[in-house]
């Protein structure tokens, strides 16, 4: 069958999609420890290797994988696990599916309906396998993340003008960041193990390890900056913290399918609503009661 100029280059762009998802499946498979779902995800880069090979019999040429797409989603994998990666791939299949079942393609080519079903097979295996560890332990981390934004960004918002110096402020937010993860550890610890949950130290753990990951994260401006730069440093504090959460409530929004604007405008809400009014109670301590650190 012949194919006009621009049908072909439609062609060599599904080509290379097939390519470069056959390459991202088996880097993801690389670091999946579970051997059901490296299995799967072999079986789905095989799968793309067939698809590949069946366009080239239209485009009769061979095209290279997209090699930025690679390393982003392998990349993506790597830091974010492989949960939020298969779920970012399985857009890109509902994409696969239309491409292959709507418009000039599906009425020129009807064969390439069988690709659509396979690329919808697709679709389905990697919902199931959607069971990583961290998401289990979802709950927890959010549980750290979240107080520690609230308090932390609260307790040097607060410090900030009392104090008026990066470094105690630094100290006092580490003292009181350090506490409170131990204290949240061990909440977490007690509470699980209330509810006789079987892995309610892991779960401890994800809660102790957010918070102070969050902790540091907030407290690095006032550990670096000069020492009457405390507003400046503040400043950068407070959109660290809108980094954090942004950050993280696109990966929820992702791996578990959230609304990301609405979470994100509800945590940003209220860490940056404490952080506020403990500025304004810093304000009235050093000012109205006349006590300077």
């Amino acid at each position: 069958m012949k194919t006009t100029e621009n049908f072909k280059k439609t062609l060599i762009q599904m080509q290379s999609r097939e390519i470069t998802e056959r390459q991202i499946y088996i880097n993801v498979a690389k670091i999946t420890k579970d051997e059901n779902n490296k299995k799967i995800l072999l079986k789905v880069a095989q799968d793309e290797e067939e698809h590949y090979k069946f366009i080239k019999t239209y485009t009769h040429m061979d095209v290279p994988e997209n090699k930025k797409r690679v390393w982003f989603y392998s990349t993506v994998a790597k830091i974010f696990g492989f949960t939020f990666a298969v779920k970012q791939m399985e857009g890109r299949e509902n994409e696969a599916i239309k491409g292959y079942s709507y418009g000039e393609l599906s009425k020129s080519l009807p064969e390439f309906s069988k690709l659509a079903e396979e690329e919808e097979t697709h679709e389905f295996l990697l919902i199931d396998m959607l069971d990583e560890e961290r998401l289990k332990y979802i709950g927890s981390i959010v549980l750290g993340l979240n107080d520690a934004l609230v308090e932390i960004t609260g307790s040097v918002a607060g410090f900030t003008l009392s104090m008026a110096d990066t470094k105690v402020i630094a100290l006092a937010g580490m003292i009181t960041g350090i506490s409170a993860t131990l204290s949240m550890s061990a909440s977490e610890y007690i509470a699980e193990k209330a509810e006789s949950t079987k892995n309610a130290v892991k779960s401890s753990i994800y809660t102790g390890g957010s918070y102070l990951i969050t902790v540091i994260l907030l407290i690095l401006p006032f550990l670096f900056m000069p020492r009457n730069m405390y507003i400046q440093a503040l400043v950068i504090s407070l959109i660290i913290a809108v980094i954090i959460i942004s950050i993280f409530n696109y990966y929820i929004s992702v791996a578990k399918g959230f609304n990301f604007k609405q979470r994100f405008m509800q945590m940003a809400g209220v860490s940056l609503g404490v952080s506020l009014f403990s500025f304004i109670v810093g304000l009235i301590v050093k000012n109205i009661l006349g006590i300077n650190l």
